[in-house]
């Protein structure tokens, strides 16, 4: 079995997340004026930009739209970024003609039965610690953290070793940086 994820893993081109309850825990703040604050876990904004740094693509399909959400993702520069989607399969099918990728090469995590029709048919599903039953079912990788709590950067990290891009993850953070990592 953990080979067979591993194999899965390696295949992985873009990586493909849910926001609310994957990236956030869940909890919405709604404020007077209608707009709504977000909480997002630091690490697994690293994690992304790591993605970045080892070639990966990545991108964002939630249902909810969120200004909070443009800000963040423009500043982890997602490339792909899709809300108030109702049909997340069909943004992938987009997704997919768009960057030439078939369903082997993407990689989505999620928490709830939305997500659904895309776990089941890429190459390697994830659900967070506290996603719905239905969703760690139908899941090659089940994280142990929870959403909002650094899940992302967890699937992202297993996806980083099966694909043996650590060491390069490490020079370019260390380019960047000037610290040895």
């Amino acid at each position: 079995m953990e080979d067979d994820i591993r194999t899965r893993a390696r295949a992985v081109k873009m990586i493909l997340m849910d926001v609310d309850g994957t990236l956030t825990d869940g909890t919405l703040t709604v404020l007077p004026d209608g707009e709504e604050l977000k909480t997002y876990h630091v690490r697994d904004g690293m994690g992304i930009l790591m993605a970045h740094l080892a070639g990966f693509k990545t991108g964002l399909i939630t249902g909810k739209t969120s200004r909070a959400l443009t800000f963040r993702a423009e500043r982890l520069r997602i490339s792909e970024v899709h809300q108030g989607v109702l049909d997340k399969q069909e943004v992938l099918e987009e997704i997919l003609g768009r960057h030439g990728l078939s369903d082997a090469e993407i990689a989505f995590i999620g928490d709830d039965l939305g997500d659904l029709p895309v776990l089941k048919r890429v190459g390697l599903a994830a659900a967070v610690a506290d996603a719905h039953p239905r969703v760690k079912e139908h899941s090659h990788f089940l994280c142990q953290l929870a959403g909002g709590k650094g899940a992302v950067r967890e699937f992202l990290e297993f996806i980083f070793e099966a694909q043996e891009k650590w060491p390069e993850i490490q020079e370019k953070l260390g380019n960047l940086t000037g610290i040895k990592v």
